[in-house]
């Protein structure tokens, strides 16, 4: 009871400024239904005292106005006046309808816009390690297909309900005031499929939710393989990739195939209990004109009701199917809503970055796993150009991750400070625009390459293009950009398809440069680049980012040489520090790193002295 109250508190606060709407919607439905039930009535009336010579049962008014017309013989000699009046009424309830089917979806529209905008704000807001627990084809299903099914029972289910309350109770009370025994016929047959519904409801509302979590799968598999389509080509994974998806779309299908069983053996049930009910009230309603108890007038007014309820009364039973499944997507959902989003401290200030970054005492693992940094120490000076080297899992990234606050420490595994201050303690926002990352696989929008480098930046690219160049040159991208037709203004395409590794990230550091950030992180982001552009870039780059504190990660020591202070990860550990020279005269793992590359090196130079003979 309490979850179905707060999925009602949920919606509801979603329509702020459209409650008018669906008063109006509920409004001129139940005008719409009054008119609608008044057309039987004239029917009665016609049959019994018009054509018949039943006494008129009409108020006082009524009576007055049928005399003043000249009485039953003159409606008799036009007939055509009682017709008009029931096609008047029908033409008013049309245009009631008409008039609720409007307001309705403004109503259901509006507030679905209202909770779209308010989902991806929220999901925009949730932390990265939100995102990296639920699957992204899950997220765009959720708010998507279930958007859709709430969509679907706020604009046609929960008013239809009331609608159908509101029938049910106008046609058994005019039912009631003609015949009590055809009535109670009526209830009991109404009891069950309600009762037949509700039943059904609990029972499939765990097979729905099964189904939108199959689908989500789905759409998970889906968005990978569009996502990562120059993997699967590139690795003739293709029909690999195609049994994945034919056996989660086969094992979605059968859900769905299993659903429509039982949904076809509620339908065939319900039809029988329909049937059943529309031939009692036919026979019954017969035997109890002929002994008197019910005019003709009457029956045919009756069999009218009945026939009206027996489509809501099924409508019931498939509404409440139906909201089975909007209780599901409402959850799914409300799952998101619920996710607590970043937020900073209370007292959470906006100091100066460019000053000291240091470590103390970190401890992390991700999600209760094994420790990723154990007991790290380190500190960066102002200004300092600082390396990070390490092998693959030793927490290099982790480090970056922190800092930047995608993860935050739990307490009492240390704390990360800058120029003094806690980084708990900084704007997320303020924090996150003084420090500069480049990744080692930097994501690209699907638009111009001048859009791109800008958009970290609160200047136009039109009127921003000089910086734009400036950072693009410092990166060594500006001659590849020149070298596409449309240069700056070429669309890289989704993920940035069109262009090369070594290309995308150099667009990404032309990105990050353009924003001048006091403190600039390079995670492996020279990774895809020749040696010889990898030293033009770090050339240029201190002469760029000359007051900036930067921070180079990387497994080539060619890269890390010129640092002013390198540690080495381990394990989670540091287990050496100190600049290039100090390193090498250690027996360290720097060393051995360095004397592995520089062999490789070495050894690739006289192959390829061998293979040209000798020539340079």
């Amino acid at each position: 009871m309490k979850e179905n109250k707060s999925k009602v508190k949920m919606i509801i606060e979603y329509t702020n400024g459209l409650k008018k709407y669906f008063v109006i919607a509920v409004i001129t439905t139940i005008l719409g239904i009054i008119f609608n039930y008044l057309t039987p009535q004239v029917i009665r009336i016609t049959v019994d005292s018009i054509i018949g010579n039943t006494p008129f049962n009409l108020p006082s008014y009524m009576l007055n106005t049928i005399d003043n017309l000249g009485g039953r013989e003159f409606l008799r000699q036009n007939l055509y006046i009682p017709a008009t009046i029931g096609v008047v009424f029908s033409v008013l309830s049309g245009i009631c309808n008409y008039f609720y089917k409007v307001y309705m979806a403004k109503a259901s529209d509006g507030t679905i816009k209202n909770l779209r905008d308010k989902l991806y704000n929220h999901i925009s807001r949730l932390p990265f390690s939100w995102h990296m627990k639920n699957p992204t084809g899950d997220i765009i299903q959720r708010c998507t297909s279930d958007m859709e099914v709430v969509k679907s029972f706020l604009g046609i289910q929960l008013l239809e309900f009331i609608r159908i309350i509101f029938l049910i109770t106008i046609s058994l009370t005019l039912m009631f005031s003609m015949n009590v025994k055809l009535s109670l016929i009526a209830v009991v047959f109404i009891l069950i499929v309600i009762a037949y519904s509700v039943i059904f409801y609990s029972l499939i509302q765990k097979k729905f939710k099964v189904a939108d979590e199959a689908e989500g799968e789905l759409s998970t598999l889906v968005q990978e393989n569009f996502t990562g389509v120059r993997v699967v080509r590139a690795f003739g994974r293709q029909s690999y990739e195609i049994e994945r998806f034919d056996e989660k779309n086969i094992g979605f299908s059968r859900l769905w195939i299993k659903l429509g069983h039982v949904l076809s053996f509620y339908w065939g049930i319900g039809d029988l209990f329909s049937g059943l009910q529309v031939m009692s009230i036919v026979v019954f309603g017969c035997f109890e004109t002929v002994s008197g108890a019910l005019t003709l007038g009457e029956l045919l007014a009756f069999i009218f009701y009945n026939s009206m309820l027996v489509w809501p009364v099924r409508s019931l039973g498939r509404i409440i199917s139906e909201m089975g499944k909007a209780g599901v997507s409402i959850n799914r959902i409300k799952e998101i809503l619920d996710a607590e989003e970043e937020k900073d401290n209370e007292d959470a200030i906006t100091p100066d970055i460019n000053g000291d970054i240091e470590f103390k005492n970190v401890k992390f693992d991700y999600y209760g796993t094994k420790p990723v940094l154990k007991d790290v120490s380190f500190k960066i000076k102002k200004g300092s150009t600082f390396g990070i080297l390490g092998g693959t899992g030793s927490g290099k990234s982790t480090i970056v991750h922190l800092l930047n606050r995608l993860y935050n420490l739990d307490e009492n595994c240390g704390e990360i400070l800058i120029n003094g201050v806690n980084i708990k303690n900084i704007k997320l926002d303020y924090l996150r625009h003084n420090i500069g990352v480049v990744l080692q696989e930097p994501f690209l929008f699907s638009k111009t390459i001048k859009q791109n480098i800008n958009i970290a930046s609160k200047i136009d690219e039109i009127e921003n293009f000089e910086s734009i160049k400036h950072v693009s040159q410092v990166s060594h991208v500006h001659e590849n950009i020149l070298g596409f037709s449309k240069g700056y203004d070429t669309i890289v395409g989704e993920r940035g398809v069109t262009l090369s590794g070594g290309q995308k990230q150099r667009v990404a550091i032309a990105r990050t440069l353009i924003k001048n950030s006091p403190v600039i992180v390079f995670d492996d982001s020279l990774s895809a680049v020749d040696t010889e552009t990898d030293a033009k870039i770090r050339h240029e780059l201190k002469k760029h980012v000359k007051d900036s504190t930067v921070i180079i990660i990387s497994h080539r020591i060619t890269t890390l040489m010129s640092c002013d202070n390198i540690i080495v990860l381990d394990d989670g550990k540091v287990i050496e520090s100190g600049n290039h020279e100090s390193l090498i005269k250690t027996n360290g793992l720097y060393k051995k790193v360095y004397d592995m590359q520089s062999s490789v090196e070495n050894e690739l130079i006289d192959t390829l002295n061998e293979d040209t003979g000798g020539e340079k």
